[in-house]
C-alpha cells in the first residue's frame, strides 16, 4: 500500500465547483415545506404530542377515579384515554 493510496483526498476538485446558488435555493425550498397542522394550537412534533397524550392520559385517569369510579370501573377510562391519545396523536 502506497502512502498516496493510505490518505484520503482533501483537495477539492477542481472539475467540480460548488454552485453556491443551487445550494441556496434548495435550503429555501426545504425551509419553505407546508408545515403540519392540526388541531392542537401549537406547533407540536410526535414527542410533544405522544407527552400531551399520556398527560391527558393521566388526568382522565384521576378524574374517573374521583368522580365516576363508584359507578364505572377504570378501564373504561383507559379505553377512551388510549382512543383519545390516538386522535392527539396522529391528528393532533
Amino acid at each position: 500500500m502506497t502512502d498516496a493510496a493510505a490518505k484520503p483526498n482533501l483537495q477539492p476538485n477542481p472539475e467540480a465547483p460548488i454552485d453556491i446558488i443551487e445550494a441556496d435555493e434548495e435550503a429555501l425550498a426545504a425551509a419553505q415545506q407546508p408545515e403540519r397542522t392540526g388541531f392542537l394550537p401549537i406547533q407540536t412534533n410526535l414527542f410533544d404530542r405522544f407527552f400531551i397524550s399520556i398527560v391527558v392520559w393521566i388526568a382522565l385517569a384521576l378524574f374517573w377515579m374521583r368522580f365516576l369510579e363508584a359507578s364505572l370501573p377504570l378501564w373504561i377510562a383507559n379505553v377512551i384515554a388510549l382512543v383519545v391519545a390516538i386522535l392527539i396523536i396522529r391528528k393532533g
